[in-house]
Protein backbone atom coordinates (compact mmCIF):
# COMPACT_ATOMS: atom_id res chain seq x y z
CA UNK A 1 0.00 0.00 0.00
CA UNK A 2 3.06 2.23 1.00
CA UNK A 3 4.44 1.94 -2.79
CA UNK A 4 0.68 2.55 -4.45
CA UNK A 5 0.75 5.57 -2.31
CA UNK A 6 4.08 6.92 -3.21
CA UNK A 7 3.52 6.32 -6.94
CA UNK A 8 0.07 7.76 -7.83
CA UNK A 9 0.01 6.41 -11.38
CA UNK A 10 0.32 3.09 -10.68
CA UNK A 11 -2.17 3.22 -8.39
CA UNK A 12 -4.96 4.49 -10.55
CA UNK A 13 -4.12 1.77 -12.94
CA UNK A 14 -5.12 -1.10 -10.53
CA UNK A 15 -8.36 1.32 -9.38
CA UNK A 16 -8.78 1.26 -13.44
CA UNK A 17 -8.24 -2.36 -13.53
CA UNK A 18 -10.15 -3.37 -10.55
CA UNK A 19 -13.44 -1.09 -11.74
CA UNK A 20 -12.85 -2.70 -15.15
CA UNK A 21 -12.91 -6.25 -13.82
CA UNK A 22 -15.10 -6.65 -10.92
CA UNK A 23 -16.83 -2.68 -10.96
CA UNK A 24 -16.13 0.10 -8.17
CA UNK A 25 -16.41 -0.68 -4.83
CA UNK A 26 -16.69 -4.22 -4.52
CA UNK A 27 -14.85 -6.64 -2.64
CA UNK A 28 -12.26 -8.31 -4.34
CA UNK A 29 -13.22 -12.28 -4.29
CA UNK A 30 -10.36 -15.19 -4.85
CA UNK A 31 -11.38 -16.15 -8.36
CA UNK A 32 -11.34 -12.62 -9.50
CA UNK A 33 -7.97 -12.47 -8.82
CA UNK A 34 -7.10 -14.38 -12.02
CA UNK A 35 -8.51 -11.94 -13.98
CA UNK A 36 -6.65 -9.29 -12.50
CA UNK A 37 -2.87 -9.33 -13.91
CA UNK A 38 -1.68 -6.01 -13.22
CA UNK A 39 -2.55 -6.30 -9.29
CA UNK A 40 -0.60 -9.14 -9.57
CA UNK A 41 2.22 -7.45 -10.79
CA UNK A 42 2.01 -5.32 -7.97
CA UNK A 43 1.55 -7.88 -5.66
CA UNK A 44 5.02 -9.60 -7.00
CA UNK A 45 6.85 -6.49 -7.27
CA UNK A 46 6.32 -4.85 -3.65
CA UNK A 47 7.44 -9.10 -2.60
CA UNK A 48 10.41 -8.52 -4.50
CA UNK A 49 11.39 -4.97 -3.03
CA UNK A 50 9.87 -5.68 0.47
CA UNK A 51 10.21 -9.57 0.91
CA UNK A 52 8.92 -10.61 4.55
CA UNK A 53 11.87 -11.25 5.83
CA UNK A 54 15.90 -10.66 4.69
CA UNK A 55 17.28 -13.66 5.55
CA UNK A 56 15.88 -17.29 4.53
CA UNK A 57 16.18 -19.85 6.99
CA UNK A 58 19.51 -20.87 7.35
CA UNK A 59 20.89 -23.81 5.24
CA UNK A 60 23.78 -26.51 5.96
CA UNK A 61 26.21 -27.59 3.58
CA UNK A 62 26.06 -31.56 2.90
CA UNK A 63 29.29 -31.46 0.90
CA UNK A 64 32.26 -29.12 -0.05
CA UNK A 65 30.92 -27.14 -3.04
CA UNK A 66 32.82 -24.77 -5.38
CA UNK A 67 30.61 -21.93 -6.42
CA UNK A 68 31.30 -18.63 -8.79
CA UNK A 69 35.49 -19.30 -7.85
CA UNK A 70 34.71 -19.78 -3.96
CA UNK A 71 34.97 -23.51 -2.44
CA UNK A 72 32.02 -23.57 0.52
CA UNK A 73 32.94 -26.33 2.95
CA UNK A 74 31.12 -29.11 4.05
CA UNK A 75 29.29 -27.89 7.13
CA UNK A 76 29.43 -24.15 6.42
CA UNK A 77 25.79 -22.18 7.32
CA UNK A 78 24.59 -20.49 4.12
CA UNK A 79 22.30 -18.01 4.53
CA UNK A 80 20.25 -16.63 1.39
CA UNK A 81 19.79 -12.73 1.42
CA UNK A 82 16.11 -12.17 -0.02
CA UNK A 83 16.53 -8.84 0.41
CA UNK A 84 19.76 -8.30 -1.99
CA UNK A 85 18.42 -10.29 -4.25
CA UNK A 86 15.74 -8.08 -4.97
CA UNK A 87 17.78 -5.31 -5.38
CA UNK A 88 20.60 -6.90 -7.56
CA UNK A 89 21.32 -4.60 -10.33
CA UNK A 90 22.76 -7.39 -12.38
CA UNK A 91 19.24 -9.48 -12.11
CA UNK A 92 16.67 -5.76 -12.11
CA UNK A 93 17.43 -3.08 -13.92
CA UNK A 94 16.34 0.03 -12.29
CA UNK A 95 15.94 -2.20 -9.03
CA UNK A 96 15.45 0.18 -6.44
CA UNK A 97 12.04 1.93 -8.74
CA UNK A 98 8.82 0.18 -8.20
CA UNK A 99 7.46 -1.02 -11.23
CA UNK A 100 5.07 -3.62 -11.51
CA UNK A 101 5.01 -3.77 -15.23
CA UNK A 102 8.56 -5.70 -15.04
CA UNK A 103 6.29 -8.65 -14.10
CA UNK A 104 3.64 -7.65 -17.24
CA UNK A 105 5.39 -10.59 -19.78
CA UNK A 106 7.24 -12.14 -16.79
CA UNK A 107 6.31 -16.10 -16.16
CA UNK A 108 8.34 -15.62 -13.08
CA UNK A 109 6.46 -17.00 -9.82
CA UNK A 110 6.54 -16.83 -6.36
CA UNK A 111 6.43 -19.89 -5.38
CA UNK A 112 10.14 -20.83 -5.01
CA UNK A 113 10.65 -21.71 -8.77
CA UNK A 114 12.54 -18.40 -9.78
CA UNK A 115 15.24 -17.95 -7.72
CA UNK A 116 15.27 -13.94 -8.46
CA UNK A 117 12.30 -13.78 -6.34
CA UNK A 118 11.61 -15.86 -4.06
CA UNK A 119 10.24 -13.74 -1.02
CA UNK A 120 8.70 -16.84 0.96
CA UNK A 121 12.30 -19.38 0.31
CA UNK A 122 11.90 -22.44 -2.27
CA UNK A 123 12.63 -26.20 -1.81
CA UNK A 124 11.37 -28.25 1.19
CA UNK A 125 12.06 -25.12 3.36
CA UNK A 126 9.67 -23.18 1.40
CA UNK A 127 7.69 -20.92 4.01
CA UNK A 128 4.00 -23.01 5.13
CA UNK A 129 2.40 -19.63 4.72
CA UNK A 130 2.66 -19.55 0.88
CA UNK A 131 -0.43 -20.52 -0.03
CA UNK A 132 -2.28 -18.58 1.91
CA UNK A 133 -0.38 -15.35 1.20
CA UNK A 134 -0.67 -16.08 -2.31
CA UNK A 135 -4.49 -16.25 -1.83
CA UNK A 136 -4.81 -13.48 0.63
CA UNK A 137 -2.32 -10.70 -0.09
CA UNK A 138 -4.14 -9.78 -3.31
CA UNK A 139 -7.78 -10.22 -2.39
CA UNK A 140 -7.10 -7.67 0.57
CA UNK A 141 -5.36 -5.37 -1.07
CA UNK A 142 -7.58 -5.30 -4.32
CA UNK A 143 -10.71 -4.68 -1.99
CA UNK A 144 -8.92 -2.02 0.01
CA UNK A 145 -8.09 -0.23 -3.31
CA UNK A 146 -11.48 -0.74 -5.21
CA UNK A 147 -13.41 0.23 -1.69
CA UNK A 148 -11.98 3.13 -0.60
CA UNK A 149 -10.15 6.34 -1.77
CA UNK A 150 -6.75 6.81 0.43
CA UNK A 151 -5.09 9.87 1.11
CA UNK A 152 -1.51 9.94 2.87
CA UNK A 153 -1.98 11.46 6.71
CA UNK A 154 -1.25 15.46 6.85
CA UNK A 155 0.17 17.38 4.21
CA UNK A 156 2.56 14.74 3.24
CA UNK A 157 3.55 14.79 -0.52
CA UNK A 158 4.02 11.09 -1.83
CA UNK A 159 7.55 11.51 -3.16
CA UNK A 160 8.01 12.22 0.35
CA UNK A 161 7.07 8.76 1.71
CA UNK A 162 9.97 7.31 3.79
CA UNK A 163 10.40 3.83 2.48
CA UNK A 164 12.95 3.20 4.08
CA UNK A 165 12.85 -0.34 6.23
CA UNK A 166 13.66 -1.45 9.87
CA UNK A 167 15.68 -4.70 9.98
CA UNK A 168 14.97 -7.51 12.26
CA UNK A 169 13.89 -10.86 12.31
CA UNK A 170 10.91 -9.77 9.65
CA UNK A 171 11.16 -6.31 7.34
CA UNK A 172 9.18 -3.54 8.22
CA UNK A 173 8.76 -0.14 7.61
CA UNK A 174 11.04 2.20 9.91
CA UNK A 175 8.27 4.59 9.53
CA UNK A 176 4.72 3.38 9.62
CA UNK A 177 2.41 4.22 7.14
CA UNK A 178 0.21 6.56 8.06
CA UNK A 179 -2.56 6.78 5.44
CA UNK A 180 -6.76 8.03 5.74
CA UNK A 181 -9.34 5.84 4.47
CA UNK A 182 -11.88 7.86 2.61
CA UNK A 183 -15.55 4.90 1.71
CA UNK A 184 -16.35 5.66 -1.61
Amino acid sequence: MAELLKNPHTFEKAQEELAQVIGRGKLVDEVDVAQLPYLQCIVKEALRLHPPVSFLIPRKVEEDVELCGYTIPKGSQVLVNVWAIGRDSGIWENPLDFKPERFWESEIDLRGRDFELIPFGAGRRICPGLPLAIRMIPVTLGSLLNTFIWKLHGELAPKELNMEGKFGITLAKAQPLLAVPIPL
